[in-house]
């Protein structure tokens, strides 16, 4: 019985001091209190009940709550979860460092709105050497959950406006626009449900990144300024990752639909759609000189593509002082392609470089084991006939490459496929650009 009188005293002593330290409109609720939970929405989802944070939201679109927020991530840390709760918008406004998270929820049913004081964020963000990438925050740690059925607002016309005419890899390019989501250092990060809104530059960069999973995720961005589009607005990027999945999503914006980076290996995709994009690419890479860049083990099965510029693409970098590196192992299955440019295709001269510089500096960047199986739909015609382009480069090795079933027809009913320096038979008829 002594004992436990005691732990009854320390757990009101704790108790007592979670209250003591809660900020103004915010509360605590611990997962017992199953009434409080279903009041605010957090009873009866599908995780367990857990504690439960609430902080309170903005006024108004100017109202910044990142100190609020700051709290209750740290609030909920080891074993909570934070609260934004349906029709309540939360404005941030200040960059956040949310590289400390260890098993926290984080339930999204209203709207998570950055701000659009472009001064402010070009002066205050966290910086990345790779294509000169800034963010907002930067969320890392492990066993880090989001779910909801709310929205991510990177708030991106603004930034829309002032990037129009500029170019993200122009090496005099100073005017960066943050990502809306990046992890860095972290582990096991799962994303479900949510919708991510008018990213300002990409809008998912993972970093250093194990195990990272999407599912039932929307991803749209628009311009209301038809000179000012989106640009690099990216669904899916990653550097060092190893584990990244992404199932039952919808993508609808004006660059790559999904797009891992150097370095990134054991990739999943079923079920993706995406829409106004330039397809699911494997890179770039092979962009800094002297470095060594890889992209390994990737299944990608059951994705729409539609009005795009690529489908299913591979693009690696050419030029003087470029890196090398290989992309190996990536099956393309039952991929449904209609209305694009080019369906099918092996960049090896990416980022405008022009022929005759990739000639006098190709890439060397090695493509090999790639299956495409069951591509069919339709072309643009903006490439004429041809359906599907894979030129090697000469001074890389491009071998083991199959395409089966491929039924892809251009709009006058063409259907050309063009194989350049690749070892051994592709499996279909092909053309070279040189014979």
């Amino acid at each position: 019985m002594k004992f436990l009188a005691i732990g009854a005293l320390l757990l009101s002593t704790a108790s007592a001091l979670a209250t003591e330290h809660v900020i103004k409109g915010a509360s605590i609720i611990p997962a017992n209190h199953k009434g409080e939970l279903k009041k605010i929405g957090a009873h009866g989802q599908k995780y367990k009940d857990r504690r439960t944070v609430t902080i309170r939201s903005s006024k108004s679109d100017t109202d910044d709550i990142s100190d609020d927020f700051l709290w209750g991530i740290k609030a909920a840390n080891h074993g909570g979860r934070l609260i934004l709760q349906k029709n309540k918008k939360y404005v941030i406004g200040k960059k956040l460092d949310l590289s400390f998270l260890d098993n926290i929820e984080v339930q999204l049913d209203g709207e998570l709105k950055f701000t659009d004081d472009i001064k402010y964020w070009q002066a205050n963000n966290f910086y990345y050497a790779f294509q000169k990438s800034i963010t907002f925050w930067v969320w890392g740690g492990q066993d880090i959950k989001i779910f909801g059925k709310g929205t991510l607002n990177g708030n991106g016309q603004a930034w829309y406006n002032a990037f129009a005419g500029r170019e993200i890899l122009d090496s005099s390019n100073t005017f960066y626009r943050p990502i809306l989501f990046l992890t860095d250092n972290a582990t096991r990060v799962s994303v479900e449900g949510i919708t991510q809104l008018n990213s300002p530059c990409w809008t998912n960069f993972f970093v250093r990144t194990n195990d990272v999973v999407f599912d039932d995720v929307f991803i749209n961005a628009y311009s209301t300024n038809a000179s000012a589009l989106p640009k690099n607005t990216d669904g899916f990027d990653s550097l060092n990752v190893n584990g990244l999945t992404v199932t039952n999503t919808r993508v609808d914006i004006g660059d790559d639909c999904f797009s891992p980076k150097p370095n990134t290996t054991n990739i999943f995709v079923q079920n993706l759609w995406c829409n106004n994009t330039h397809g699911v690419s494997m890179g770039s890479i092979g962009q800094y000189s002297g470095v060594q860049d890889f992209i390994e083990n990737a299944w990608i099965e059951n994705v729409t593509l539609l009005n795009g510029q690529t489908g299913a693409r591979l693009k690696a970098w050419a030029g003087p002082n470029v890196g090398y590196g290989r992309i190996n192992n990536i099956t393309y299955k039952n991929i449904h392609i209609e209305n694009t440019d080019k369906p099918i295709v092996l960049d090896q001269c990416y980022f405008n470089i022009n022929a005759t510089t990739c000639a006098e500096y190709p890439s060397a960047v090695n493509i090999t084991n790639i299956t495409f199986e069951n591509i069919y739909g339709t072309s643009s015609g903006a490439e004429d006939e041809v359906v599907a382009d894979l030129t090697c480069s000469p001074n890389a090795v491009c071998s083991d490459i199959h395409l089966k079933n491929i039924n892809l027809v251009s709009p006058d009913g063409g259907s050309e496929i063009i194989c350049d320096g690749i070892q051994g038979d592709i499996g279909v008829e092909c053309v070279s650009t040189t014979s």
